[in-house]
């Protein structure tokens, strides 16, 4: 059999298909490896917990005397530990670390998958085991249970080393370091996680390593890294002074800070030659700061159009094909009647309606949306939200948003980061 290779630092995910080998790979590094090692089937699917999670939830009060709760089993393993006195102290940091204190008096056939989780990798951790095997960990929960598992198992990175069974490549999480490909048994070679994940998933639009922003003593971004591949319609979040404007002003072009950082647009890195307009080309953007510097008195099909050139106004004459497809853009958005209006003599709503055509005008690869929907009735509302799903949702068009109102956000959202 194969043997798998885990070196100090390093945490892998062993990923492929059902039926490829995965869990039984890992199964036999753990027992050379010496290492801790969990399976997750579904709910209560440790074949390791059959002793008590094969009894229903419905026989919980049919049942002989009291059934136990996760704090008896958890200071009854901690106590025949080989070192108990450590073993409980570790007991005492776990349950801090998993936020444990509401589960503990539960008798175990009553807990949650992510309760369950929590209880198990505690009891896994009694020891101090140096490495952690977790076969399947995110099966069975639901969306926000596995965020905090993430950052769960992120936190016990830092001391232990993780080696995970996953099937698919959108589970692996930001702090496995290299990934293991498994197919009919075989393992292939060992990659870092950066170069598996630009193999086999779409290229990169953005990519950030330790992206770090400050403005004297105060730290706007702080080693951010954050890659946006193409296709991915991303909501942005974070509350007000977390640093959403300034991560749009680096991608955006708009801020100098960006040539001392290491940045990657649309597959360049940034400060590599290209100008400021080869990266707007781009991309379709629209914030409340672009709405209250755009003061430009000229007909609002100009305004819309001026987005075919990045430029705030209109300083060349489009050719008749642009101007035509700039008078379907405004169709699509329900403005085809504002054409020959001044754009400053329009209601705040319908200004933000043509710099949001001006946006899409050049159907650009890169949607970048800071506040869409800022100012617009219900009515404009949906028919925006409609059409961000209609367009951002194609293939190969890529979306940040950025709303304080999460039922603002199109239904095409599938990634989210909050600063």
């Amino acid at each position: 059999m194969e043997v798998l290779d885990v070196r100090k630092g390093e945490h892998v995910a062993l990923v492929g298909p059902n039926a490829s080998g995965k869990s039984r790979l890992a199964s036999a590094f753990a027992g050379r490896a010496g290492a801790k090692f969990i399976t997750f089937r579904d709910s209560y699917g440790s074949y390791g917990d059959r002793n008590f999670f094969m009894q229903q939830r419905w026989n919980l009060f049919t049942l002989e005397g009291e059934p136990p709760s996760a704090g008896e089993q958890l200071r009854k393993e901690a106590q025949s530990d080989r070192d108990p006195a450590a073993a409980l102290r570790r007991l005492s940091e776990l349950t801090a670390l998993f936020g444990l204190e509401k589960v503990l008096d539960k008798p175990l056939v009553t807990l949650s998958s992510g309760e369950l989780r929590k209880f198990q990798l505690t009891r896994a951790l009694l020891g101090g085991p140096q490495i952690l095997v977790i076969d399947n960990p995110f099966i069975g929960l639901d969306p926000r249970t596995r965020t905090l598992l993430t950052h769960l198992l992120a936190s016990l990175s830092e001391q232990t080393t993780l080696v995970l069974v996953l099937s698919r490549v959108a589970e692996i999480p930001p702090f496995i370091t290299h990934v293991v490909p498994v197919a009919d048994g075989q393992m292939g070679e060992k990659v870092p996680l950066e170069a598996y994940l630009d193999a086999v998933l779409p290229p990169a639009v953005i990519r950030m390593r330790g992206v770090t922003v400050r403005y004297g003593e105060r730290v706007i971004l702080d080693a951010l890294d954050w890659t946006v591949r193409e296709g991915e319609h991303w909501a942005l979040t974070g509350a007000n002074g977390s640093g959403k404007s300034t991560l749009l002003s680096l991608i955006c072009a708009d801020n100098p800070r960006a040539y001392a950082c290491d940045i990657e647009l649309f597959g360049r890195p940034r400060g590599s030659g290209e100008t400021i307009w080869d990266i707007k080309r781009n991309i379709g953007y629209v914030s409340p700061e672009l709405h209250r510097a755009f003061q430009v008195d000229a007909p609002a099909l100009d305004i819309v159009a001026s987005g075919l050139f990045d430029t705030e106004g209109l300083f060349r004459h489009p050719s008749e094909e642009q101007y035509a497809c700039t008078r379907r853009w405004m169709a699509e958005f329900g403005i085809e009647e504002l054409a020959e209006k001044p754009f400053l003599r329009l209601s705040s709503g319908e200004q933000r309606m043509c710099l949001l055509t001006r946006a899409f005008v050049k159907d650009p690869r890169l949607y970048v949306l800071d506040e869409p929907l800022h100012g617009l009735d219900e009515p404009r509302r949906r028919r925006v939200k409609a059409l961000l799903d209609r367009f951002c949702g194609a293939p190969g068009k890529t979306l940040l948003m950025v709303t304080h109102y999460p039922e603002e956000y199109p239904a095409c959202i599938d990634h989210s980061l909050t600063l």
